[in-house]
């Protein structure tokens, strides 16, 4: 069974860290899936699996949201454009969320790896 709270933990973790990465590009926001994808595993235990589940929930949560609001960004700036801009915009923003989706799913690994060697350690 999913630990919602400690997912919710690892996505909080995930997103400070992120916001302060920021500072250093790449290093920032790795380190960032990282530590909030361990914090996820570690509160929810259970070992290795356990950890990869929760670390991957965390991660991909951070993910989806990022995606969400890029989408919406998209969709506002088209409407800038007038009718014909707020039309292609919608489309395109639509197909950018899709992809977001998809780039967090792939990217959760990476919090799910750290998620298993934080349950593993709180087996």
């Amino acid at each position: 069974m999913t630990n919602w709270r400690a997912v919710m933990i690892g996505f909080v973790v995930a997103v400070v860290i992120g916001i302060v990465g920021i500072a250093l590009p790449g290093l920032g926001q790795l380190t960032a899936g990282l530590l909030g994808g361990f914090v996820a595993g570690y509160l929810a235990g259970g070992g290795l699996l356990s950890g990869f589940w929760h670390g991957l929930l965390a991660g991909a949560l951070g993910g989806i949201v990022g995606g969400l609001i890029i989408a919406v960004a998209v969709g506002v700036a088209g409407l800038a454009l007038g009718p014909v801009g707020g039309l292609l915009s919608g489309l395109a923003g639509v197909g950018i969320f899709g992809f977001a989706v998809l780039v967090a799913f792939i990217m959760a690994l990476e919090s799910g790896l750290a998620g298993a060697i934080g349950g593993l350690l709180n087996a």
